[in-house]
């Protein structure tokens, strides 16, 4: 069974994979939910039963619930996690990264554009989850990674072909501490984005339930009047025009699933060379062969969507201090945007 839990500031919605799932007994007492779960789940600590709730990752009847709470009979409660459980092995893979910062207790990586995070269907090999298993553990290179305490810690994703900062916890201890500051959306993170079509104001907001597309799974839909889907809320600002595409910020106030690329299209400027979401076409400039030649060869130098979380900020989980940190446009992405600027220049001197 899945569950979805918000990643405010990556523009994807994490799925919560359930781990246990108890009904209370008819004639249970009450009991704080802790000591309950120590009783009912074998090798599991208090501590770690705690460190579960303050996450937000022990439900009860489909709410958090804190240690304190007191189970009645039949309550729920599922405990939910933002892995699988271990039916995917994950293979240590020496697949070089770019790494930002590492301590004892959390890795900063800056993932390439055409990555994927974790894996799963289609993609059990050559994620980023296998590298960082290479990475904290080279003598299991080419082996299943099994233990608990030994897999990587993932608190949060962004997609494939979205390039940038990402978190990942040493321990639980970071792992618990991290995820909790998702959930209370107290992350400081920020995207770049290049998108289709220019802009009335230098700055907005766009509101809009976001939901998956009833005709394509795969994709996610805006739903205005709130029929479906759920609350999400992008705020934005012009960094650059560029003509026919305008370099943008985004900042998001909830986490819902491709959020930026699918709000992006909702107002009508969906993101440069994105084919899910209508960006992989020529939606603004001229006619002449030239131009689309142009177009279609800017295309080519990025693997997907025109998008980088460029700024990641946090409170450190041992030290208390504020951590900060910001990784550059890659490449691709930075030559595409001097591409646009050079052509906007010739034609404004022409």
């Amino acid at each position: 069974m899945q569950q979805e839990i918000e990643d405010q500031d990556s523009g994807e919605q994490e799925e919560l994979y359930e781990h246990h799932r108890i009904v209370v007994d008819r004639g249970q007492s009450m009991l704080r939910i802790d000591k309950y779960l120590m009783m009912r789940l074998e090798a599991v600590s208090r501590n770690r039963i705690q460190n579960a709730a303050d996450a937000g990752s022990i439900l009860v009847n489909g709410k958090p619930s804190k240690p304190s709470y007191k189970v009645k009979p039949g309550d729920i409660i599922t405990i939910v996690l933002a892995h699988p459980p271990r039916e995917i092995e994950i293979i240590a893979e020496d697949i070089p990264l770019e790494i930002i910062y590492e301590d004892q207790d959390l890795i900063i990586v800056n993932k390439h554009a055409g990555l994927v995070v974790h894996p799963g269907y289609g993609n059990y090999t050559g994620t980023l989850v296998n590298a960082l298993a290479y990475h904290f553990h080279p003598e299991m290179l080419g082996k299943s990674i099994e233990a608990e305490s030994s897999r990587p810690g993932l608190v949060h994703r962004i997609d494939k072909n979205t390039s940038g900062l990402v978190v990942i916890s040493k321990n639980e201890k970071a792992l618990t501490h991290l995820a909790k500051q998702f959930y209370d959306r107290t992350i400081k993170r920020r995207y770049v984005a290049l998108v289709w079509g220019d802009f009335d104001t230098e700055e907005g907001t766009v509101t809009g339930h976001i939901g998956r597309n009833q005709t394509d799974r795969k994709s996610m839909e805006v739903y205005p009047d709130g029929d479906h889907g759920k609350h999400a809320v992008t705020h934005y600002k012009v960094l650059e025009r560029l003509g026919y595409l305008t370099l943008v910020e985004c900042r998001l106030e909830t986490g819902r699933t491709h959020q930026i690329r699918v709000h992006m299209k909702y107002i009508g400027h969906p993101l440069f060379n994105d084919e899910t979401y209508g960006g992989k076409r020529i939606l603004k400039g001229t006619t002449f062969a030239k131009y689309k030649l142009f177009v279609e060869r800017c295309f080519e130098m990025i693997p997907g969507q025109a998008l980088h979380a460029r700024s990641l900020g946090f409170i450190h989980p041992s030290t208390g201090k504020e951590m900060y940190f910001e990784a550059p446009l890659p490449n691709g992405f930075a030559l595409l945007v001097e591409k646009w600027k050079n052509y906007i220049n010739s034609r404004n001197d022409t």
